[in-house]
Formats: C-alpha cells, structure tokens, sequence
C-alpha cells in the first residue's frame, strides 16, 4: 500500500472545505455560530501575525514535550527490557496509570507548575510517554530469534543483546512511537492552555470563543491542524531515518 502523498493530501483538504461550505449552506447557520471557511481565511489572514505569536508559544511546549517524552519513554521501554524485576512491577503501574483522565490531572498541573510553559510541556509529555514506552517495548521484546541466537552464539551478554541487537531491530517500533506522539503531544499542550494559559492557539481559541469571535476561533484551530501536520511531517522524515538504520544495520 502506498504512502499518502502531498496530492492526496491537497485533495482531501479541498473536500472537507467543499462539505464545510455546503454544511454552512444547507445548515443556515449564522456566522457566530458556523462561520464559512472564506470568512475563517479572511480572519487568518487579517489575523495572521497574532496567530503566529501565539502558534511559537505552542510550538515550544510541543516540542520540547515531544523531546523528553520520547526520550523518557525509550529509556523506560530499555529498563523494562534490562530488568525483569522491574517489568514485573513497573509496567502494571504503567498500564494503571492509563486509566486516569488526562483531562482530569491538567488542573492539578497547572498548580503545581503554574500557568507558563512547564504546565503545558508536562501535560505533553505524559500524554506521549506512554504511547512511546509501550510501542518501543514491545519492539524489544519481538526482536527475530534468529538474530538473538546468532548474537548468543557469538558469546553475546545480556547488554549486548540489548544495545547491540534488540534496540537496533525495534527501532521501527519506535518510529512507530514516535509518529503517534507527533499527533498527541498538540493534545496534551492545548489541554494545559485551556485549563490555564495566558498565551498559546489553546487560550487564543477560549478568547476568541468568549468574546464571540468565532472566525478567529477556527482560524486558531486550523493553524493547531497545520502545526501537528508540519510537526508529523518532520517526525516522519526521522521516522524513516531510524526504519533505514534498523534495515542497515
């Protein structure tokens, strides 16, 4: 099956704007309610630098939430791999952990850390260290036989097994991670502007709502679509990168 590529995307975003439009048509809603999306370009454009601002801010809690989680969760899918003890203990705590609502510890973040970056590069991060850890762990765990005995039979000790071949197979696993937290990490930052912000495309959208500029609202969540869509593009350019490393090697 072929990758999507950058016409198929153009052509799936030409019919979804062809259904909003014919939705405002048919519908008849007013624009305070349902704005079209010329109207919703028009309010991108004359609002283009205000956008921008705001889109750095959450650009930066994305990204550096996308870094550390990622880098937590492959440490942590490595130790799990090197210790069955912790395995044993840690990941049951890791599956519990699952079952609490994001939404619901956003607030607590928020006291905690405040209403600046941090909040928000917390909520990031827990909401892809998971995604990351389990996907880059079960790679570890699938590795072939066949190069673990080859490995073995080359007096290989358990470090080496990890480093030397189990990491290095599983990192299409973790590609694959990776991708997944591109898509999340948007989430997990726009959640912590919500519940407490003073910047960011999150608090822009509840301003912008509260004052009855509904236009200005989707033109911030079509710059949040556009960021996670530039965003998955770099992760999986790397992505691939990482596939091409684990078929070297």
């Amino acid at each position: 099956m072929r990758k999507p590529s950058v016409a198929d995307l153009a052509l799936s975003i030409g019919l979804l704007l062809v259904a909003w439009q014919c939705l405002v048509w048919i519908s008849g809603a007013p624009a305070f309610i349902l704005p079209g999306p010329i109207r919703v370009a028009g309010a991108f454009i004359d609002n283009f630098g205000l956008l921008a601002e705001h889109a750095l801010i959450t650009a930066t809690e994305v990204l550096v939430g996308l870094l550390l989680g990622s880098l937590l969760g492959a440490l942590t899918a490595l130790y799990l791999m090197a210790s069955p003890l912790a395995h044993r203990f840690l990941m049951p705590a890791l599956v519990l952990s699952q079952t609490i609502p994001v939404f619901a510890l956003a607030p607590v973040f928020t006291l905690w850390f405040g209403y600046g970056l941090s909040s928000k590069i917390v909520m990031a991060v827990l909401i892809i260290y998971f995604p990351v850890t389990s996907t880059f762990f079960d790679g570890l765990r699938n590795t072939p036989q066949g190069y673990l005995d080859l490995a073995r039979s080359m007096r290989a000790n358990h470090w080496r097994l990890l480093f030397c071949v189990r990491a290095p197979a599983a990192l299409p696993a973790l590609a694959s991670g990776m991708r997944l937290a591109a898509v999340y990490a948007p989430i997990g930052a726009v959640i912590g502007e919500w519940v407490g912000a003073s910047q960011g495309l999150g608090y822009l959208m509840l301003l912008a709502n509260g004052r009855v500029k509904i236009d200005l609202m989707f033109a911030a969540l079509i710059a949040l679509c556009l960021l996670t869509i530039v965003l998955r593009g770099a992760v999986d350019l790397l992505a691939r990168m990482l596939e091409q490393r684990a078929a070297v090697d």
